[in-house]
């Protein structure tokens, strides 16, 4: 059985004094004396920006710039910090208590490293996770639904793939890739005759159905949705904004081009600008 990580004398005394400072930081900042509009805050306006603060490390992360991806992080864990600062004043808990809760779940969850569980494979350390988390859930409340730990404030694209993971996981589920493939043309199908129809709310469920299947689709292929249509939109902007640069050189505008001429240039992005080559 592997002993608890500790950390060298220098490098917990660094982070010893910087997580002091941070939560003096906070604790000033929050104090009489401090910032009014930071006095004012409570865990649910704070909870407001983590969205927010996520998608800039997910961006800084895309981006490749790890000076960028530290300021990121540093921006993330000081809203985690802030919440923790409020949260004691309440008298509810503290960031000890937070550290403490992460550093025994982890423990307890990899019992191939830190008890005499063995495993051989990735797959078999999944399964095991999955079956210590059910146990969890077990010894505490009673679940009412399998989708219960999916937060319904999660985007739709990443709630939709959690969602559908978990129904597979008791057998809900297509057999394999293909099976999915054909509700998707089943889905389009749909779509098409609700346009036809003109109705508005049938246009937009059927969209959502599509949409949902197109995230089955991914799970099945091993793709993650959210990296998948991240790289298509990054792509397109670079790829629009080569073409309005190409536009206004040859004096035109956006408004003015016709579409023969963004057809034309839209090509050429393609050409020039490779995936691999975009960030």
């Amino acid at each position: 059985m592997a002993s608890e990580p500790k950390m060298t004398g220098c490098e917990g005394g660094r982070i010893e004094y910087e997580l002091n400072r941070i939560l003096g930081i906070i604790a000033m900042l929050r104090s009489p004396s401090g910032c009014l509009w930071d006095r004012q805050q409570t865990i649910s306006d704070v909870g407001t920006f983590l969205m927010d603060e996520v998608c800039e490390v997910l961006d800084a992360i895309e981006s490749g710039s790890l000076e960028n991806l530290k300021e990121e992080l540093g921006d993330l864990l000081f809203q985690v910090f802030f919440m923790a600062i409020v949260a004691k004043e309440e008298g509810n808990f503290d960031i000890g208590d937070i550290m403490a809760g992460a550093s025994d779940k982890m423990i307890r969850r990899h019992p191939h490293v830190f008890g005499n569980l063995e495993v051989e494979t990735v797959d078999e350390i999944r399964k095991n996770w999955e079956l210590i988390k059910s146990r969890e859930r077990e010894d505490g409340e009673k679940e009412d639904s399998i989708f219960q730990g999916v937060p319904r404030s999660l985007p739709a694209l990443r709630r939709a793939f959690k969602v559908s993971s978990r129904a597979a996981r008791v057998g809900f589920d297509w057999r394999d890739a293909g099976g999915v493939l054909e509700k998707v043309l089943e889905e389009i199908g749909e779509i098409r005759q609700s346009l036809l129809l003109g109705d508005a709310v049938k246009i937009e469920e059927e969209m959502g159905d599509l949409l949902f299947s197109v995230v089955n689709l991914c799970r099945h292929a091993n793709v993650d949705p959210d990296r998948a249509l991240r790289g298509t939109v990054r792509k397109f902007v670079e790829r629009f904004s080569f073409m309005a640069e190409k536009i206004a050189e040859e004096g035109k505008t956006l408004k003015s081009a016709t579409m023969g001429d963004m057809d034309r240039l839209w090509e050429l992005s393609k050409s020039l600008l490779k995936p691999g080559d975009i960030k």
